[in-house]
């Protein structure tokens, strides 16, 4: 799918619609001592091994990509679910 680099759309800060910044979602990295992280390491050691089963394929070929769209005005960050998408251009002109 392709998408442009700008999209005119609503800003709920603003109450309006502006022109807003396109960017794709990239997830960050994990906090490593996060409550749940280290509840888990502790699980790991010992008899039993690990907590749940490690997910050795995936069921699904594509991902439902997420959109993050950037208000040039007041630089409100919206994110928005797309739909199942191979692969996601931004910036490319449809011909």
């Amino acid at each position: 799918m392709r998408i442009a680099k700008e999209i005119n759309t609503n800003c709920p800060k603003c109450r309006h619609h502006t022109v807003h910044s396109v960017s794709l979602y990239k997830k960050r990295k994990e906090r490593s001592l996060a409550a749940g992280v280290r509840r888990h390491e502790r699980e790991k050691h010992g008899y039993g091994g690990q907590k749940w089963p490690e997910l050795k394929r995936t069921a699904k070929t594509t991902k439902k990509q997420v959109i993050m769209l950037k208000c040039k005005d007041c630089g409100y960050i919206i994110p928005r679910l797309n739909k199942r998408l191979s692969k996601l251009e931004i910036g490319v002109q449809s011909i």
